[in-house]
C-alpha cells in the first residue's frame, strides 16, 4: 500500500472528517489539517492540526508554506465553492496534488459524494448522452445500498456545538468570515419562533398533500433548495432562490393550462431570515395565480413527487429522486443530470405542455456511472452513516493513489512529526 500525505481542510458540521482522519492515520497515511475557527478546533481529534488565523488575502502564501514543508499529495475538503476553498485547489492543481471534494450524496438518502477535483458544477462527470452510456458499457448493475439511519437529534446538537465553539473560538480567530451568507444564530432564532406550531403544520402539509395526489388536477412541484447552499449561490442563475421563484411563476402564469397547479415545497431545513411562502403568496397575488399556486413547508413526500405531471428545479438532486420514478424534470441551474434524454431541453415555458420523461436506459447508466465514480454508502450525520462512509472513503482513497503515480511536484520533506505512530482506537462519535 502507498502511504499518502493527507491535508483536511473544512468539513461538514459532523465528526466524519475526524474520524476520516484517524482511519486513515490507523492505517499508516500522513495526516495534517487547517482549522478556521473554533467549531473546526472543536471537531478535529487528531494532535497534527494548525490554525489559519490571518485574513483571506494571506491565506494563498499561508497554504503553500504548509503544502511544501508537509509534502502534502491529497488535500481533502467538504464544498468546492467555499472561498479558501476554490484558492486551495487551484494552489494544489498547480502543485500536482490530488483534490479529493466531499459532498452531500447526489444518490440520496444512502450516500455521500466524493469526487476527484470538484463537485456539482465543477464535476467530471459525462456531459451527454453518448459519454454516459459509453461509461456505463462495464459497470455493475445498480445497487441501493446499505440502508442508513438519520439522528435530526445528533446534528441538531452538533451544529449547536460547532457554531457555539466557534463562537467562543472568535478570538483566536479574529478574520474568520463564514462562507455563509448570514449567522446560523438567526436561522436559530427562525426555527425556534416556528417550533410550537411545527407539529400543527406537518400534519396540515401531509392533509394538503394528500389532497393533491389524490385530486383530478395536474401539478407540477417545485421544490425549493436554501439560498445559502452553494448550488443556488455559484451553480444557479442570477437572483438566488426569488429570482428562480419569480422566473417559474411568471412562466407558468404564461404558458401552463388553466386546469393545472403549481406546487411549490420549502426545504425541510429552511430557516433563514427570508419567509419564501410570503414572497410567493405577494407574487401569486401580482401575477393572477392565487387559486393555481400552492405553497407547503417542511419538504416534498414522497408520493406527491411520484404523482407530479412534472417537476421544476435549480439543481437539487430531487431531480434525480424524480427520474427514477419517470417524472419529467427541467433543470434551471447546472446541474449533473441536466443531460439531452435525461432533464427537459426545451425551456421552461414549453415545459409546462410537452414534459418528457427521461429515457429508462440512460438514467439507468447515469445513475450507475454516478454511484462508480463519486458516491459512497454512508452518512455524515450517524454513528453508523459515519463508521460505513469512513470505511468506503478510505478505500477510494487510497485505490486513488495506487492508479495514480504521485506527482512530481510534490517532494515530501523529512518531518519527524508525520513519522507513522502507533494504532488509535477509532474516537467516540
Amino acid at each position: 500500500m502507498k502511504v499518502s500525505r493527507f491535508l483536511f481542510l473544512q468539513g461538514q458540521i459532523s465528526r466524519f472528517f475526524s474520524e476520516l482522519g484517524i482511519g486513515l492515520d490507523r492505517r499508516g497515511h500522513l495526516v495534517r489539517r487547517i482549522n478556521f475557527n473554533g467549531g473546526d478546533r472543536r471537531f478535529w481529534q487528531l494532535p497534527d492540526s494548525v490554525d489559519f488565523t490571518g485574513h483571506a488575502e494571506h491565506w494563498p502564501d499561508f497554504l503553500s508554506g504548509r503544502l511544501e514543508d508537509w509534502g502534502i499529495s491529497d488535500l481533502i475538503l467538504f464544498g468546492d465553492c467555499r472561498p479558501l476553498h476554490a484558492l486551495a485547489i487551484e494552489l494544489a492543481r498547480a502543485r500536482g496534488i490530488r483534490v479529493h471534494v466531499f459532498e452531500e450524496g447526489y444518490l440520496r438518502p444512502h450516500f455521500v459524494t466524493l469526487e476527484p477535483g470538484g463537485v456539482n458544477g465543477h464535476s467530471s462527470l459525462p456531459r451527454d448522452a453518448a459519454a454516459c452510456l459509453e461509461a456505463a458499457a462495464f459497470l455493475p448493475p445498480w445497487q441501493p445500498g446499505q440502508p442508513i439511519p438519520a439522528s435530526f437529534s445528533l446534528r441538531a446538537s452538533e451544529d449547536l456545538l460547532y457554531n457555539l465553539s466557534t463562537a467562543v473560538g472568535a478570538w483566536r480567530f479574529p478574520q474568520y468570515r463564514s462562507h455563509r451568507p448570514w449567522h446560523p444564530f438567526r436561522e436559530y432564532a427562525v426555527g425556534l419562533s416556528r417550533f410550537p406550531t411545527k407539529l400543527f403544520k406537518q400534519k396540515r402539509t401531509l392533509a394538503r398533500a394528500e389532497a393533491l395526489w389524490r385530486g383530478s388536477k395536474p401539478y407540477f412541484l417545485f421544490p425549493l433548495q436554501l439560498d445559502a447552499d452553494t448550488q443556488i449561490r455559484f451553480h444557479a442563475p442570477e437572483g438566488g432562490m426569488l429570482g428562480a421563484i419569480r422566473k417559474v411563476m411568471q412562466s407558468f402564469a404564461a404558458h401552463a393550462a388553466e386546469e393545472a397547479l403549481l406546487v411549490l415545497t420549502e426545504h425541510p431545513l429552511d430557516y433563514g431570515p427570508v419567509d419564501l411562502q410570503v414572497a410567493v403568496a405577494r407574487l401569486a397575488d401580482e401575477l393572477a395565480l392565487c387559486q393555481r399556486v400552492v405553497f407547503l413547508r417542511g419538504g416534498s413526500p414522497t408520493q406527491l413527487v411520484q404523482s407530479a405531471r412534472g417537476l421544476v428545479t435549480v439543481n437539487s438532486t430531487i431531480g434525480i429522486t424524480a427520474m427514477e420514478w419517470q417524472i419529467p424534470v427541467i433543470a434551471l441551474g447546472t446541474a449533473i443530470y441536466d443531460l439531452p434524454g435525461l432533464s427537459c431541453q426545451q425551456g421552461i415555458d414549453a415545459f409546462w405542455n410537452k414534459p418528457e420523461p427521461p429515457q429508462p436506459q440512460l438514467f439507468d447508466a447515469f445513475r450507475r456511472v454516478v454511484a462508480a465514480r463519486t458516491q459512497i454508502n454512508g452518512g455524515f450525520y450517524s454513528r453508523e452513516g459515519i463508521a460505513l462512509a469512513v470505511a468506503g472513503a478510505i478505500e477510494r482513497l487510497e485505490h486513488a493513489a495506487a492508479e495514480i503515480k504521485a506527482p512530481s511536484a510534490v517532494r515530501p520533506q523529512p518531518d519527524q512529526q508525520f513519522h507513522s505512530r502507533p494504532a488509535r482506537k477509532a474516537s467516540q462519535v
